[in-house]
């Protein structure tokens, strides 16, 4: 869920690297808005849902207040992913971190959910 599917779409795009799939209005407003990873466009596509029921929003912000992220993504290389993050101006509230066998880091994604990095 996204509280602005076109800062979304530019966050996901221009800051993570996801390219545009799906882009189809829908009645009432808003859009079937999708995207996928750059390197694998036919791979799973990321629905930006635009958040259009008062519950929705209410989650949305409990999950983000109490720091638990939305959803969460496998990197190869957290270090360089979170360095290449950084000099684009992307807010971590968890920085590298090693948690058992695996480095996570959170960031917010400027659209009212925080994101967790992975690396095993």
């Amino acid at each position: 869920m996204v509280a602005d599917q076109e800062q979304a779409l530019k966050f996901y795009t221009e800051i993570l690297g996801f390219v545009k799939r799906e882009d189809i209005p829908v009645p009432g407003g808003g859009r079937w808005l999708t995207v996928v990873a750059s390197d694998e466009p036919d791979g799973t596509e990321l629905l930006l849902e635009p958040l259009g029921f008062a519950p929705a929003g209410t989650y949305q912000r409990e999950l983000h207040d109490a720091g638990i992220p939305w959803t969460s993504f496998l990197v190869t290389d957290l270090a360089k992913e979170y360095e290449r993050l950084t000099k684009l101006g992307v807010a971590f509230s968890i920085k590298p971190t090693k948690t058992g066998p695996t480095t996570i880091a959170v960031f917010d994604d400027t659209c009212g959910n925080l994101i967790q990095l992975f690396q095993p």
